[in-house]
């Protein structure tokens, strides 16, 4: 069945479909759970029962063997693959109940038309069928049921769907609103911002002192030795030897056992390095990276590439930056420039939404800047970023808006005037538009159609022949 389902769901509408019917069932329940009742059924939907010989014919058919069912039952693989059974009844009971059919004669001459049957010449071969039957190891009866279902499924999609033809004016109108030419003005706003080598050492500790909370950052104070065959048994290779004098260190670590105490038990010669108020910076350390990353445990031995660490952590404190360390300075300065950035963003925005920012404003902020531009499409992203164009094409002439280009660099941008385009309704943008529409509309119904079937159907499921299903994979 499988097999056959996935031929199906290749096409774009079945694929949409399947999908939201199995999705209620699989995160919301699609509907009550019973516990007891006839335990030869496995889930209902309203009247119809579906039983576990169903469910057991469709693993079977599922193709999927017992050993991989058994490797997930913890991840849900039988209620996922009772969620695809019970989609296919759903699918039954509402192509019966809607009475779609399909004649002997049209199911024939699908199958004589199918590609895998055919020959050069493109001519039914019955070898070919026979052929294709034995190898699936199936029955010419269950495979042309399984043609018929899928067909009927295709119809009741096609069912659905139809209507769903956007008229041509709305795609014309569309189209042309897409597709024409918005003639800009616009400006970089950086020449705007507050520099980073003028902000005073009383705006700095002023941020510092408002951030203290974020800003702060634990450092610690601890000692390290890095251990391997050659500092520890004077040897090139890893041996046994040395996984010995390993396991022999973590045994009095977890004894209690300080590193001195441990260097002279196992009279090792240990290299210990002292590292003092560490934090990581840009400038990767790799032991001292890692033993921060590991600093609740305190004091450990781990691997670290081809060593091993020997650390204790003395003490941990949390310290705000200091600001005669010119890395860290930077850093602030960098974080109170972002942030005097983005609140003077927000103050133009706010003027623009309050409807005070004016032509005036544009061009005094402006000044000798100021571009012009023109984009020709919806999806001309050669100047700003494909978000920012889709606003851009929301607005109205002679609106304002702030817009990125892909580096994130931010402009004050004003729509000087739009124009549409002439173009020919056989023009392959303009049918590739169309049928994009009318792909956007079906979904749109099927999913509406989907909280429909939610409705209509209640699906309940008998939880305790659920667990015994389970059980019999165990």
């Amino acid at each position: 069945m499988f097999a056959s389902l996935r031929k199906f769901a290749s096409t774009k509408i079945a694929g949409v479909f399947v999908f939201i019917i199995i999705i209620p069932f699989v995160f919301w329940g699609m509907g009550s759970v019973f516990s007891g009742g006839n335990t030869n059924n496995i889930a209902k939907i309203n009247n119809t029962k579906v039983s576990t010989k169903d469910f057991m014919e469709y693993l079977n058919q599922s193709g999927i063997d017992q050993q991989t069912i058994k490797e997930n039952l913890d991840k849900n693989i039988i209620e996922e693959l009772l969620s695809g059974l019970i989609s296919t009844k759903l699918l039954s009971l509402e192509i019966n109940d809607i009475n779609i059919s399909i004649s002997e004669r049209t199911l024939l001459q699908k199958i004589k038309t199918d590609k895998f049957f055919l020959d050069e010449n493109n001519i039914f071969q019955r070898t070919k069928y026979e052929k294709f039957l034995l190898s699936n190891n199936m029955s010419a009866a269950i495979f042309e049921q399984r043609v018929k279902n899928r067909e009927l499924q295709k119809h009741l999609f096609d069912f659905v769907g139809a209507g769903t033809i956007t008229p041509k004016f709305l795609v014309k109108k569309d189209f042309e609103e897409e597709n024409k030419i918005l003639e800009i003005k616009y400006f970089s706003l950086d020449n705007l911002y507050k520099k980073r080598k003028d902000f005073t050492e009383i705006q700095i500790n002023q941020f510092i002192e408002e951030n203290k909370e974020k800003l702060q950052k634990e450092h610690i104070d601890f000692k390290y030795s890095i251990l391997n065959p050659k500092n520890l048994l004077g040897l090139d290779d890893f041996n046994q030897e040395f996984f010995n004098k390993i396991d022999e260190i973590e045994n009095l670590i977890s004894q209690g056992k300080d590193i001195e105490a441990i260097t002279k038990e196992l009279d090792l010669n240990l290299n210990l390095i002292k590292v003092n108020n560490y934090i990581p910076t840009q400038s990767k350390k790799i032991n001292e990276d890692k033993i921060y990353k590991l600093r609740e445990k305190n004091y450990d031995i781990i691997e670290n590439g081809d060593n091993f660490l020997l650390f204790k952590i003395i003490n941990k404190y949390d310290r705000l930056p200091k600001l005669n360390d010119k890395k860290k300075r930077n850093e602030i300065i960098e974080l109170i420039f972002r942030k005097n950035k983005f609140d003077f963003n927000k103050k133009v925005l706010e003027e623009i939404q309050s409807k005070i920012f004016d032509d005036d404003k544009f061009n005094k902020m402006g000044g000798n800047n100021i571009k012009n531009l023109s984009i020709n499409s919806v999806v001309d992203d050669s100047k700003f970023e494909i978000n920012s164009v889709k606003t851009l094409y929301t607005l109205k002439d002679k609106d304002f808006t702030l817009v990125s280009d892909q580096k994130n660099k931010i402009y004050l941008v004003q729509i000087e005037n739009s124009l549409k385009k002439i173009f020919n309704n056989k023009d392959k943008n303009f049918l590739e538009f169309a049928k994009k529409l009318n792909i956007e509309n079906r979904s749109t119904i099927l999913k509406s159609y989907d909280q429909f079937l939610n409705n209509k159907y209640k699906i309940e499921l008998n939880q305790k022949t659920i667990e015994r299903v389970k059980n019999y994979f165990k």
